[in-house]
């Protein structure tokens, strides 16, 4: 019984030990309140989303006595039963029997628990509360889906002494939680909380930079005070000799001494701050980077969350073109931040349809190349000491350079005389233009000119870098490197015009200091010689259209014989940037630009630098382009993307592990799935978007499973949409409610098949 999927065994523990804990508390509640209507309603809720988990993980005998105790809890809930000390001990007893079978579930340890022992004991507790004074034995009133039923001729009597070995084998477990064992191994936490945390932790580092700025400050006031003393020690000398002259210079004299007692006093009180801001900053940089690691954890996921998605596209693209191709999967346990995993998801998508669609070749054109018939694509991931790196390479025909530049002019992405100056690396860039496309013909695959954009823009948006090395006749490789951290970032503060400016220093190969005189022209652009490589130069005022003296009142950096000049790198392409000064290398937090701004085009953001300045945080692959002054439509506001056209699920389902299980079941399938908790949030997500399908439980809270289908079919636009029931309720009267609302399909949990899911909502869609 022990569940083999470590995610889904992990979510199934945790919701599991909470529903447990909900169930146990309220029924200690019960003993005072046992005609609390909503308190029952929560105990339901609790059983039935406890019981669905366990049927669809397997894990059938949790299932089993989590059903029979929402039966009973149901009967309370009807005044069909009436409430009991002795009831609520069978009750309790079962709790403890579902809590060692989890551990079992989870932990793979044998439970010791007799299940038809424990149900028993549940299924007596009707006939127990009915003939304690009548003393008339009653069988079971209902028969529930054990694997074992119990025995007619057993006596209530019978099954009581059942039910009291039972409770014997069950007190260990019990005995055990003591305080020296006892403890909590996991918490649920919404990644909101998480969010904002991460946010403070970097907000933490400006304070820190922000305090060393103000320990620079006493240092200059330490540095001013003993240049005071020296001086008032160097003239106490000129009094003397003016008092043998003038007896008049006592008052002097006197002053001279109270400024010295006074100096010295000044003196160790600074010592004293200045030895005391040390120690508070070297303790505040501790705890912060403590912290900022420890929520960094807490955000790290596999890359294996997005990987696992893609064997299966993969597998039924290729047979779809009829393609042989291997998807080799590489480096998975690589963790990353979870928004990496979020946005990488289309992207990396998108990649493994490109390789299959353009860059692999049918069987017979590769065993004609000399080619195994079979292509392979490598899906891999590693980390460095400052990127996670994600990596997708094919062994196909490469990127055609002449295709490139033909496609480029014909859809207007470029210039015929643009193209005359690019690099080979620039042209394979242009693949991740907005309307880029080479197929010919219009497919679901492919041919929409959309996909690989977002690829860029998503790198682009976590301030990631991408680089292409492509071989003709042997294939391609995609290499995504994304910033470790994505609440701070490093940047190198440089001065243009008066004004700071921040570089990610993720895209600063090398500064150095240029000689006015070293650049020669290259087809009319300034160029520099470094490590025997030609790099176009460009003033960094130029490329931010500044003019001189930008800002009133704020002088220029003295500028020296020498040029300051930053070697920015994005991929394969090099550009220097001339500044009038480098000022600095800090941690910055930085802010995203309003809605308003969203794309503002060489700027990334703006930051706060611990002297108190705003700092616009730049753009290096926008400079790049600029630099080209290429009359792209990147110059305008860049149109949005669009997506590939998806059918997309409306999953609504209160379970966690529930929804996680379907929602993987879906995506596998190659949907698209939104979630919700409940049949409001539901229908509020439905009113904001458009959806192909929903698939939903039924027994939710705010607003249950049938409630929403009736108000789905209450608005006409809704007609045509498929509803598809999954339910633990599997009575011909809970399928024929369902029908009544408007339900499209029911499927029982119990009987919960995923192909029967995926064939349902094809057939209905």
């Amino acid at each position: 019984m022990f569940i083999q999927d470590d995610e889904l065994r992990t979510i199934f523990k945790t919701a599991s030990e909470e529903h447990l804990h909900n169930l146990d508390s309220g029924l200690l509640r019960l003993e005072t309140q046992p005609d609390d209507a909503q308190l029952l309603e929560s105990l339901l809720r609790d059983a039935h989303s406890l019981k669905g988990d366990a049927n669809m993980l397997g894990v059938k005998e949790i299932g089993t006595l989590a059903h029979q105790i929402e039966h009973i809890l149901s009967q309370l809930k009807l005044h069909q039963q009436a409430w009991s000390l002795h009831l609520g001990d069978r009750l309790a007893q079962g709790i403890v029997a579902i809590r060692r079978l989890v551990h079992e579930a989870v932990t793979g340890e044998a439970a010791g628990v007799d299940t038809f022992h424990v149900l028993a004991g549940l299924m007596a507790v009707k006939g127990d509360a009915e003939g304690e004074d009548a003393g008339k034995e009653v069988e079971p009133e209902r028969k529930v889906e054990p694997e074992r039923e119990v025995e007619p001729e057993q006596t209530v009597k019978e099954q009581e002494e059942q039910a009291e070995t039972m409770t014997t084998l069950l007190s260990p477990a019990a005995a055990s939680l003591t305080p020296d064992t006892y403890r909590i191994d996991t918490i649920r936490v919404p990644t909101q909380n998480l969010d904002n945390l991460m946010t403070q932790a970097g907000e933490l580092t400006v304070t820190k930079i922000r305090i060393a700025h103000r320990l620079a400050e006493v240092e200059s006031i330490v540095l001013l005070w003993e240049e005071w003393g020296r001086d008032l020690f160097n003239h106490r000398f000129v009094f003397e000799e003016a008092r043998r002259g003038n007896g008049a210079l006592h008052r002097l004299e006197g002053f001279h001494s109270r400024t010295e007692e006074r100096l010295e006093s000044l003196g160790n009180l600074l010592n004293d701050l200045r030895g005391a801001l040390y120690e508070d900053t070297t303790r505040l940089e501790l705890i912060g980077n403590e912290l900022e690691g420890g929520i960094r954890t807490l955000r790290l996921l596999p890359l294996a969350t997005i990987f696992n998605l893609f064997p299966r596209m993969v597998r039924d693209l290729s047979r779809q073109q009829g393609k042989a191709i291997e998807l080799v999967v590489e480096g998975a346990e690589t963790r990353a931040d979870k928004r990496i995993l979020e946005e990488m998801k289309d992207p990396l998508m998108h990649l493994l349809r490109n390789a299959i669609d353009h860059g692999i070749e049918p069987p017979d054109v590769r065993v004609q190349q000399g080619k195994s018939p079979t292509a392979t694509i490598h899906l891999r991931g590693y980390q460095t000491s400052t990127s996670v790196v994600i990596e997708v390479q094919d062994d196909g025909r490469g990127l055609d350079l002449a295709q490139i530049k033909q496609t480029a002019i014909k859809r207007g992405i470029c210039r015929e005389e643009d193209l005359a100056t690019m690099t080979p690396n620039q042209i394979q860039s242009l693949i991740f233009s907005p309307g880029f496309s080479t197929a010919p013909l219009v497919t679901e695959v492919s041919g929409r000119g959309v996909g690989l954009d977002v690829v860029q823009t998503n790198v682009e948006k976590l301030k990631g870098n991408l680089q292409i090395e492509s071989t003709p006749g042997k294939g391609c490789l995609f290499r995504i490197s994304l910033g470790i951290t994505l609440a701070t970032a490093h940047v190198l503060i440089v001065q243009v015009e008066g004004m700071p400016y921040a570089i990610p220093v993720g895209f600063v190969k090398t500064a150095c200091f240029v000689d006015p005189d070293e650049p020669f022209p290259i087809k009319g652009q300034d160029t520099i010689l470094r490590d025997d490589r030609p790099i176009s130069v460009v003033k960094l005022s130029d490329l931010l259209e500044l003019s001189p003296a930008a800002t009133p009142g704020v002088k220029p950096a003295q500028k020296s014989c020498q040029l300051a000049c930053v070697i920015l790198q994005v991929g394969q392409e090099h550009l220097g940037v001339f500044v009038d000064a480098l000022i600095d290398e800090q941690d910055v937090v930085i802010k995203p630009q309003s809605k308003l701004l969203q794309r503002v085009r060489n700027v990334a953001g703006a930051t706060i630098l611990g002297t108190g300045e705003v700092c616009m945080v730049l753009h290096p692959p926008d400079l790049i382009q600029s630099a080209r002054h290429c009359t792209r439509s990147t110059v305008s506001a860049p149109s949005t993307p669009t997506l590939t056209q998806k059918t997309t699920i409306l999953l609504v389902e209160d379970s966690i592990a529930t929804r996680t299980q379907e929602k993987r079941i879906l995506e596998t399938a190659g949907f698209e799935v939104i979630t919700a908790v409940d049949g409001m949030d539901g229908f509020n997500k439905l009113q904001s978007r458009s959806v192909d399908a929903i698939v939903s439980d039924v027994q939710m809270p705010n607003l249950d499973g049938l409630g929403l289908a009736a108000r789905i079919r209450q608005h006409k636009e809704y007609d045509d949409l498929p509803i598809i029931l999954v339910t633990s309720l599997s009575s011909d009267e809970d399928k024929r409610r369902g029908a009544e609302v408007g339900a499209n399909a029911y499927i029982t949990k119990g009987n919960f098949n995923q192909d029967l899911l995926i064939e349902t909502l094809q057939r209905l869609i």
